[in-house]
């Protein structure tokens, strides 16, 4: 489909669209405020809380649709599940057309606030800011190539605070059988179910906040996943050649020794010490893609490690892995770091691009922030939270399988989704009077 194809062309698979999402509602009464909350999602505008919505699909009658979307989101009970299930059945179709799913990206995405009432607020580590600041945080999972990436999976991370504060969670609805996770256990179990749905298997791409967890890259690989996952410089691994000292011989005294060792002169080193001790024959310029004025690239070195937390626990060494590291050039020290699982044979080239495929997901985010209004639900309840987010996935698969179908020559066009006109006379709660 070319962007020059008449506007009807897309709303006509947009009504099929929203067709077969309201399906999954339950009730035949919510496809029309399903389709416009999508559509309002889908429009352009500056804010998608409800009331500018409702304000762009149902001119004529704000305060009816106001009640009607506010009604799906906040209050109807419906499963997330179950309509991100059909938003699968419909985009990842559009997007394989372009070739394999490459990779399951995990992620988490924070949303500054402001009070302590928001379901999941609290001071953290929020990445829109850089900073710790009162913020919800929700963890997601994408799947991606190289053409396009849909999430599947998204969850807000509850705080152990508001976890065990059971006034709290009554009054914002979470669950009952809700307990504290924390986002790795959260993103595994994302992985977990999206494995059990037969998603289309991917390598696994997560950032340090995820894999320094030791538990999550051994939950990955327990299903039989590979997973290229970010790591501190501060972690612990035993150079290329080298593992734990093996398990001492019985004396045939006490118990037997069942553990590996290491001694003053046999120890693991920090992935910063072991970049800082390669040659320099080690390091090697590679391009991953074409950026959007010259192709990205980098210096990197990659060799066979074996992770070393807390193995001195273990009966046997950790399986060597992949320990990929870059050193831009002009930098003093190296930058970043990733563990890899993925098999001893890849080049170093196609290790490089399966780290840096997580770009797909900072884009997920800033498309679903920026123009299709992520962060903008003023709701302060669990339901209403993952409703929102689960109906702004939905718009956005639509647009990822509309684009899908795009040639890369085609022209722009017409908008996907038109507007009505905006009465003159409509004023958002509490503008001013212009009068």
């Amino acid at each position: 489909m070319a962007r020059s194809s008449p506007p009807d062309g897309s709303e006509s698979r947009f009504a099929a669209y929203v067709e077969a999402l309201g399906a999954a509602l339950g009730h035949a009464d919510r496809v029309a405020p399903l389709r416009n909350y999508c559509a309002g999602l889908l429009l352009p505008g500056d804010r998608k809380s409800i009331e500018p919505m409702a304000a762009r699909v149902e001119p004529g009658r704000v305060q009816a649709a106001h009640q009607s979307l506010h009604h799906l989101v906040a209050k109807a009970d419906w499963s997330d599940a179950a309509v991100l299930a059909v938003v699968r059945t419909q985009a990842l179709p559009a997007i394989q057309e372009h070739g394999p799913i490459q990779a399951w990206i995990v992620d988490d995405t924070g949303f500054p606030k402001k009070g302590t009432h928001s379901v999941g607020v609290a001071r953290q580590y929020c990445g829109q800011l850089g900073k710790q600041e009162n913020c919800q945080v929700a963890v997601s999972l994408s799947v991606a190539n190289g053409h396009a990436s849909l999430p599947v999976a998204y969850r807000l991370y509850l705080p152990k605070a508001w976890a065990e504060d059971a006034a709290r969670r009554a009054k914002a609805g979470v669950p009952d059988d809700l307990r504290f996770a924390t986002k790795p256990q959260i993103a595994l179990e994302q992985i977990r179910k999206a494995q059990a749905d037969g998603i289309p298997p991917g390598t696994v791409l997560a950032d340090a906040g995820y894999g320094v967890d030791t538990d999550f890259r051994d939950g990955i690989t327990a299903l039989g996943l590979a997973y290229v996952v970010g790591i501190q410089s501060s972690t612990s691994l035993w150079p290329p050649g080298q593992a734990p000292l093996p398990v001492k011989p019985w004396s045939g005294r006490g118990r037997p020794p069942s553990r590996v060792g290491r001694s003053a002169t046999h120890k693991p080193v920090s992935a910063r010490e072991l970049a800082a001790s390669l040659p320099r024959d080690a390091w090697r310029r590679v391009t991953w893609r074409q950026g959007t004025n010259t192709p990205l690239a980098s210096r990197f070195a990659a060799i066979r490690v074996r992770p070393a937390h807390r193995d001195y626990n273990a009966a046997t060494p950790r399986p060597e892995e992949w320990c990929l590291t870059e050193w831009p050039v002009g930098e003093a020290e190296p930058t970043k770091f990733w563990l890899s699982t993925l098999p001893a044979t890849i080049s170093r080239t196609s290790l490089v691009r399966h780290a840096m495929l997580r770009w797909r997901i900072e884009r997920d985010y800033q498309e679903m922030k920026q123009e299709i209004g992520l962060g903008h639900y003023e709701g302060r309840g669990w339901r209403g939270f993952h409703h929102h987010a689960t109906l702004c996935i939905a718009a956005y698969g639509f647009l990822v399988a509309e684009r899908a179908a795009i040639p890369p020559s085609a022209e722009p066009g017409a908008p996907i989704i038109q507007a009505p006109g905006i009465p003159k006379d409509y004023r958002p709660r509490g503008a001013a009077n212009p009068a």
